[in-house]
């Protein structure tokens, strides 16, 4: 740890205090003294307001505890568990119908429907192309994976094959999106403007490229007869270019591994680097050193001659925290770490504020509002604190009310079964809703934890509580009046390297009415940005606006395997399944501080892991302990085995630490708490445990700040 400094009675580490002032404050012209005792003050209201918040967690789920116990492995009677959870306060009264408050949300929120990335904030290389993906080459991204149904192309020479494949799909989508008047777009000789169909569809031009648009999403025609490709192309067309990620959610939660000051202070320079413009990242590829930087606006002119310029990049929002996790970035004045989402919230809101103020070479919201995804609130009550904690930020920082927007990821049991009382308590601010299956699922068991075995993992998204959990999402989201006001959004594709079954399955997410859902790479984006074409999604929810919000009953069914007999080889599969997952996260996150990446599965497929995987695994092999459907011999055994596997896993990786040979170093032994601890720890959250471990980690190789 820095030297601290004393600031208003806090003890704040001094690189990050010295950030604060003259790279946040300064450039706001704002007194650091004021802020830093305006800071205090804040602190000293909501603090207590966030102990007590977390202890109602802990005392709501004793008592769920105690009444599952008290019943023994019976089937659950809905009735009467529903007047219980409302008696214990679980359930709250569903607000009188109303409709969000909401206002200056800019449109890639509010009237557009497209893709949204998620990216560790920690990774600048990762952050600038994300960033960078609001537009995406589709003949690229064809090229490169196995989306047209047949494995990626190999690196090496171009394979004209494979080309005239890729460019005969893109054909095949703009007939589909844009489609000419009595003729192909594989017979149009690329002379002046495309006969349209639909007139409106041609939007502007420019040297070297044609401008369209549908579904309120552009597409541009990179016309070039110079071009390898275009030169061999009927009418010139060398790429084809889509509007991709329209939003973007830059992550300082469950994809990244950030346990003290050091961490924070990196976090906070990244989001404040792409906010103002200025981030940038050199790296090595293929032998060549490359600089990576914000891209810039695009310029055309429009249909009517006038100018007209684009966004070169995606909308960004920044993840906070939750509320459960503390920081020694910052002492309070009783010596307590400080609330990491209190800290988050401030801080993140202030390098916002360079924006709103103009400060950076781009414009993120030209709306001047500050987009803060916060995730984990259990409930009405925890929405409500977090709308004044906002009220609180925007008066220190000298906001204008509501400036500062919320995402509520709609991830917790009790958000879920209370969602409308939830976006009721951020109604002026709400700009996003979103689903999120594994943290649901993580808490779905830890919640019932004591109600009796879970049913297999895999068989969780076919359980009763997910459906109505996924449609009541949406519905109630249209009921509060979130459509062309706010994103009603939908989770990860989790395959990065399976892009065929994605373009398969993921237009499912348009489908049911969200208008953006989560995927793990620009190249994802861009594939699923056709989904966007083919489904008009506000025609969707006009459609789906009359229909009934699901019954709560389905959403509270418990997805219990009571009476089930699992064979061992069930029992096996399924605990080794879990333990290869947990320990090929965890040990990258402890020894390497790596947050998301893409893991091998039991099968040697890659998949994007992240926190939320990890709850789940592990509160699914707690589940099971609890109840005996395996015992803790067997938990051994299965991790030890796929400890072996995930080392093999890992072998091409330098900087990899072994786990076997290494059970009593850091990351075995948290893989093993988060397993036997896990019916304990608040919520089934992973955050206690593995921020501990990776700080005995830091510390134990000289790397602790």
């Amino acid at each position: 740890m820095n030297e601290r400094i004393e600031k208003s009675g806090l003890k704040v580490d001094g690189a990050l205090a010295a950030f604060i002032d003259t790279k946040v404050l300064a450039p706001l012209g704002k007194d650091p003294a004021a802020f830093w005792q305006g800071f205090a003050n804040l602190l000293d209201a909501f603090a207590p307001q966030n102990a007590a918040l977390l202890a109602k967690r802990d005392a709501l789920q004793a008592e769920i505890d105690a009444w599952h116990e008290a019943r023994a492995g019976k089937p659950i009677a809905m009735g009467e568990y529903k007047a219980f959870l409302t008696q214990i306060g679980y359930l709250v009264a569903e607000p009188a119908p109303f409709e969000i408050g909401t206002q200056n949300v800019d449109r890639e929120i509010a009237g557009m429907a497209g893709p949204q990335l998620v990216v560790p904030v920690l990774n600048a290389r990762f952050l600038l192309n994300a960033a960078n993906a609001r537009w995406g080459s589709l003949y690229d991204a064809y090229y490169g994976t196995d989306a047209l149904d047949a494995a990626p192309a190999r690196p090496g020479s171009y394979d004209p094959v494979r080309g005239a494949a890729v460019i005969a799909a893109a054909r095949a989508f703009l007939d589909l999106s844009v489609p000419l008047d009595g003729l192909s777009w594989t017979d149009w000789d690329g002379e002046g403007v495309p006969p349209l169909r639909d007139p409106g569809h041609f939007c502007g031009h420019r040297p070297g490229g044609l401008l369209l648009a549908h579904h309120g999403l552009h597409i541009e025609l990179v016309m070039d007869r110079n071009h390898p490709i275009g030169k061999t192309d009927r009418a010139g067309i060398a790429d084809v270019v889509l509007e991709s990620a329209l939003t973007t959610i830059c992550d300082l939660e469950d994809s990244v591994a950030a346990v003290d000051a050091a961490d924070k202070l990196a976090a906070y320079r990244n989001w404040l680097g792409v906010i103002r413009g200025d981030l940038t990242d050199t790296f090595t590829k293929d032998g060549r050193t490359l600089t990576r930087t914000l891209a810039d606006d695009r310029r055309w002119t429009g249909r009517d001659g006038d100018d007209l310029t684009l966004p070169g990049r995606s909308l960004l929002f920044v993840r906070n925290v939750g509320h459960l996790m503390t920081n020694p970035a910052i002492l309070l004045t009783d010596g307590s770490e400080v609330p990491e989402g209190i800290m988050d919230a401030v801080i993140t809101s202030a390098i916002g504020a360079h924006d709103v103020k103009g400060l950076g070479k781009h414009r993120n919201s030209r709306e001047g509002s500050i987009y803060i995804v916060k995730p984990k609130m259990h409930g009405p009550e925890e929405a409500a604190f977090t709308n004044a904690l906002f009220d609180a930020v925007e008066d220190l920082i000298g906001l204008p009310r509501h400036a500062v927007k919320v995402g509520v990821m709609d991830e917790e049991r009790r958000t879920s079964t209370n969602l409308a009382a939830c976006i009721h308590a951020v109604k002026d601010r709400i700009v996003f809703i979103n689903t999120g299956f594994l943290d649901r699922t993580g808490d779905e068991i830890h919640t019932s934890m004591r109600a009796g075995p879970m049913i297999r993992k895999g068989e969780m998204k076919q359980s009763v509580w997910i459906a109505a959990y996924e449609a009541r999402n949406v519905q109630i989201g249209l009921a509060c009046g979130l459509s062309g006001k706010a994103q009603i959004g939908k989770g990860m594709w989790a395959a990065p390297d399976m892009m065929h079954d994605m373009m398969i399955q993921k237009i499912g997410h348009p489908r049911a009415g969200a208008n953006t859902a989560w995927v793990p790479s620009p190249t994802a984006a861009t594939l699923h940005a056709m989904h966007y074409h083919q489904v008009g999604v506000f025609d969707v929810q006009r459609d789906l606006a009359a229909k009934p919000v699901p019954a709560l009953e389905a959403l509270l069914e418990v997805p219990l395997a009571i009476g089930r007999n699992f064979s061992q080889d069930e029992v096996r599969e399924e605990l080794d399944n879990n333990a290869q997952g947990l320990l090929g996260y965890v040990v990258r996150w402890v020894n390497q501080g790596v947050g998301c990446s893409k893991v091998p599965d039991i099968n040697d497929v890659g998949l994007m892991e992240d926190r939320a995987t990890l709850r789940i695994s592990s509160q699914h092999i707690a589940n099971w302990l609890l109840h005996g459907v395996c015992t803790e011999a067997q938990v051994m055994d299965s991790l030890r085995r796929m400890a072996a596997k995930v080392d093999a896993q890992n072998a091409n990786d330098p900087a990899y630490v072994s786990l076997i040979g290494n059970e009593d170093g850091p990351a075995f032994r948290a893989a093993c708490d988060l397993v036997f601890k896990g019916v304990s720890q608040p919520s089934g959250y992973t955050e206690p445990l593995l921020h501990q471990w990776r700080t005995v980690w830091k510390s134990s190789s000289g790397l602790q700040s």
